[in-house]
């Protein structure tokens, strides 16, 4: 049984030489054979020459920039049944391969699960970074967190999620099945929930093991290229084309139709007081996510409109109601 780990890289050689011996050491430690691939994405420091001197043994998949849609052909070509998906400033604990990839194998495993997503702290080992995920909505806007209200009371407890963020496994018949992260997104944000939410439609689900435990940098690359305001930028935009795509349940279309308004609204009343580059995020963020409409409507990467199933995802990954969310699909 192959497991391949793949770790998403561009322009990290910092965090290649920080990270990876983690990756190898919880390679090392797995009753599983565990293949490292390294998928560069066109970097143009030293990744490649710090990969070839310091970790001869890592394999190399050059790829263009595209994000986590890299993952896609990668993973299409595999010849084992379970990825695991890392980004760069992802360190691994020793023993977090096994609990995370076992209920993504036959026999044994969980035929409906799809995905499972890792417990996730900060460097530090103390703060709590992800992956148990709770969706909800605020004034319009589907917003997915891992820090809702409770959550802490909730780390130590195995159940569902309703995505994942820099560390999940797949299962790899499964995310080809579903075609992978949707390249509508790019350069990112909000792909995990947009693939996460195909395979809820589909029919499978995603669990939440938190006997598996990574540890996260964060935002590493998307700070350094966009700085904060950037992402907060993609966030926005990307949350619009996500309900766009995917959301048709009435009462969302609802919910959209009153509280997008409300944020445009806002956004003129901090206008004056916001700094030039502050001012009009939502507009901003509307105004490029209009302009992918003809993207947005060509999309192969559309999940099944069933609206039961739809009013489900939201309801089943409530931040008052995940707690609860332990069973199948």
């Amino acid at each position: 049984m192959l497991i391949h780990l793949l770790v998403l890289n561009y322009n990290g050689s910092r965090l290649l030489a920080e990270c990876l011996p983690s990756v190898l050491e919880a390679a090392q430690g797995s009753r599983y054979s565990c293949a490292v691939t390294v998928i560069d994405n066109a970097s143009s420091d030293d990744s490649l020459a710090l990969l070839a001197g310091r970790f001869p043994a890592v394999g190399v998949a050059r790829r263009p920039n595209r994000g986590l849609c890299s993952f896609n052909d990668v993973v299409a070509e595999l010849p084992g049944p379970v990825a695991v998906l890392l980004n760069n400033d992802i360190k691994l604990r020793a023993d977090c391969i096994d609990p995370l990839v076992e209920p993504l194998l036959e026999p044994g495993g969980d035929s409906a699960c799809f995905m499972t997503a890792p417990r996730c702290y900060q460097f530090d080992g103390v703060t709590y970074d992800g992956f148990k995920t709770a969706v909800s909505w605020r004034f319009g806007l589907v917003q997915a967190t891992a820090l809702f209200r409770g959550c802490a009371a909730q780390l130590d407890q195995p159940g569902l999620t309703a995505s994942a963020g820099a560390a999940l496994a797949v299962d790899c018949r499964k995310f080809v099945a579903l075609g992978g992260f949707d390249p509508l997104y790019l350069p990112g944000r909000l792909e995990d929930l947009d693939f996460a939410y195909r395979g809820h439609q589909a029919g499978y689900h995603a669990r939440y093991v938190p006997a598996s435990v990574v540890y996260h940098l964060g935002m590493a690359s998307f700070a350094a290229a966009f700085g904060r305001t950037g992402c907060d930028h993609l966030a926005l935009r990307n949350t619009l084309l996500f309900q766009w795509k995917n959301l048709r349940h009435p009462l969302h279309l609802g919910r959209q139709v009153l509280g997008l308004p409300l944020r445009l609204l806002a956004d003129a009343c901090r206008a004056p007081w916001a700094a030039p580059a502050e001012r009009w995020p939502f507009a901003r963020a509307l105004r490029d996510a209009l302009r992918r409409w003809g993207e947005l409507n060509q999309s192969g990467y559309r999940a099944r409109h069933e609206r039961g199933r739809e009013r489900q995802f939201f309801a089943r990954f409530h931040p008052r109601r995940i707690h609860s969310a332990v069973g199948s699909a």
